[in-house]
């Protein structure tokens, strides 16, 4: 092995995620390499350092959501490049969310982390009796982090495919020496089948759930909910559909082979059903959908609750209320303001029984569009994801109509006549400097319910569990909307993809959904829009005339459908082609 000297201050000074803090260690001067791997405590920092590249969707993009690249949200900042994807001003060259390199890094370190994971030296605990129970501990350690590895390797490898289409699978240590120009990309199925082999092989052999320090750790649940995850991607129509290509000479990088077969796309979305099933069905894993659909996305909950199954943990900040908090409040940006597409997706909430879309046009929905009760009361989600004009919001009233504290006029104010709410702490206090945990949910059980439910209606219409998982999201302690109502299969998949869109807002997956059921050109090639709001009194208004009003005109053509690879790794590998339309 190269005995290359190299200084350690990367290694002592990593983020330990479990523990929310930065280790706190003297600067070790120089050692070797193969030093530092022999050492356990190095070994744990490197294992603790794998996770540093998971992604945490608040300030993602340039200070800005992906919801803000889609028609969940407008950014107040002209200046963030979030808003080149929305007027179509981005290439190969200039993509905001280029993680391309971010990910192959991860990967590589991953990679290096499981080359040397078994160089520890053990013998000092092996050979003392007294010793003996810590070193089977450390020795179970090094085995679980090994398979954490594999998995989070397997997970940003999906980050990159969702957005790049086949990519290279590398599970060995490149060094600078080697000749990367032969490296070539892999087929979108060969890289399905690796992530789903690296889910078995990690739910195998972790633990169900993690519990106490070990939160936020690698577990059973998430190996299994990311092959769901996968599969359902695999069996939806944009990796089964190369058509809208125009004859991209290497469809194997963008779709999977016999697409078009009806036996062979039930087949696939039989396979995604059963894994979102299978994680469903875990036994002892006290997942559950918790009745605090608010509070779970704010402080130690967004962390520590039962719906979670895979998270992104993060220290205590206040970044993203600054980001985010109406204007009118001291140090706010206001950030990613709703649209009036997501909000008019609210239902009203009829009866017990039933639910009906919002109508701008019936005078009774536009009289009192923001009800909380009543015949015409919209679905309480609806007030814990969006702050909406003179709702109450860190004990005063949001004054969103033009000319108030928060509304059109004031320099940065919202554009679309709404703030978020989500994941935004309103006791924190900005001028006193205090803090709240954000932390980053990945995979939720109210997601892998509305996976299930939507590969079901695709291979087997009518399944009573369908309306079962639907309902079960749907009807939560503290949101208890109306069940589903029978329907073609056309008409179910029309429901679910809504539930998705209300349940998962803001929590990045509204772009991958619209991209991955080939819909993204019609919704997202289209009109933003807002409200405007006009007082009907001069002073200390009650009531409020509301107009629905475009915010800009967005673009999205098809070969958005997948990123561009970076122009500057098809300088380096002369042989590969780039993504269809590019």
């Amino acid at each position: 092995m190269k005995k290359n000297r190299f200084y350690l201050v990367a290694i002592i000074s990593v983020l330990m995620l479990n523990a929310c803090d930065q280790l706190d260690r003297e600067v070790v001067t120089t050692w070797n390499e193969e030093q530092v791997n022999s050492i356990y405590s190095l070994t744990k920092e490197r294992a603790n350092a794998m996770y540093s590249d998971l992604p945490s969707g608040f300030l993602e993009i340039d200070g800005a959501m992906s919801a803000s690249a889609s028609d969940e949200a407008e950014n107040t900042l002209e200046t963030s490049s979030i808003q080149d994807f929305n007027i179509g001003s981005w290439d190969a060259v200039s993509n905001p969310d280029n993680v391309w390199a971010k990910y192959f890094k991860a990967i590589r370190n991953i990679n290096l982390f499981l080359a040397n994971s078994d160089n520890v030296n053990m013998d000092p605990l092996k050979l003392d009796p007294a010793k003996l129970a810590q070193y089977n501990t450390q020795v179970a350690d090094i085995i679980r982090w090994k398979y954490e590895g594999r998995f989070l390797r397997a997970f940003y490898n999906f980050e990159l495919i969702k957005r790049y289409g086949g990519i290279p699978i590398i599970t060995t240590v490149m060094n600078l020496e080697d000749d990367a120009s032969t490296v070539q990309r892999d087929s979108l199925a060969k890289c399905i089948r690796y992530i789903t082999a690296e889910c078995d092989s990690a739910a195998a052999n972790l633990p169900i759930k993690p519990s106490g320090a070990e939160l936020g750790r690698i577990s059973k649940g998430a190996a299994l909910a990311l092959k769901a995850k996968v599969l359902l991607y695999a069996a939806s129509d944009l990796w089964n559909t190369p058509s809208w290509a125009g004859g991209y000479a290497h469809a194997e990088y963008i779709s999977l082979p016999d697409g078009a077969n009806t036996v062979v796309r039930n087949a696939r979305w039989k396979a995604a059903a059963d894994a979102a099933k299978a994680v469903i069905d875990l036994t002892g894993t006290g997942y559950l959908l918790t009745g605090k659909y608010r509070e779970m996305f704010q402080g130690a909950l967004s962390y520590n609750n039962a719906e979670n199954i895979f998270v992104r943990r993060n220290a205590a900040s206040n970044d993203f209320e600054k980001a985010s908090y109406p204007i009118g409040f001291d140090l706010a940006k206001s950030g990613n303001a709703p649209s009036e597409n997501l909000v008019n997706a609210y239902e009203i909430k009829e009866s017990a029984t039933v639910a009906k879309p919002f109508d701008w046009s019936n005078p009774t929905h536009a009289a009192n569009p923001y009800a909380t009760t009543g015949a015409t009361a919209r679905d309480p989600r609806l007030f814990m994801t969006v702050v909406v004009n003179n709702s109450t919001f860190k004990a005063r009233s949001i004054e969103l109509w033009t000319g108030g504290k928060d509304g059109k006029g004031v320099n940065l104010a919202s554009k679309t006549g709404y703030y978020l709410k989500k994941y935004v702490d309103e006791n924190v206090d900005l001028n006193l400097n205090t803090t709240s945990i954000h932390s980053w949910s990945l995979i939720r059980l109210a997601d892998v319910y509305l996976w299930y439910a939507e590969a079901l209606n695709e291979y087997s219409q009518g399944h009573a569990d369908i309306k079962i998982y639907v309902d079960k999201v749907r009807s939560r302690v503290g949101v208890a909307m109306p069940g589903i109502p029978a329907g073609s299969q056309s008409a179910i998949r029309d429901i679910i993809r809504h539930e998705r869109q209300i349940e998962l807002a803001f929590e990045g997956h509204r772009i991958w959904d619209l991209r991955r059921w080939m819909i993204a050109p019609t919704v997202l090639n289209a009109k933003l829009y807002g409200v405007d709001i006009a007082p009907n009194t001069a002073v200390a208004p009650t009531s409020f005339t509301y107009s629905k009003v475009a915010v800009e005109d967005r673009v999205f053509i098809e070969k958005m459908y997948f990123y561009p690879i970076p122009q500057s790794e098809l300088l380096k590998m002369k042989s590969w082609s780039q993504n269809p339309l590019w």
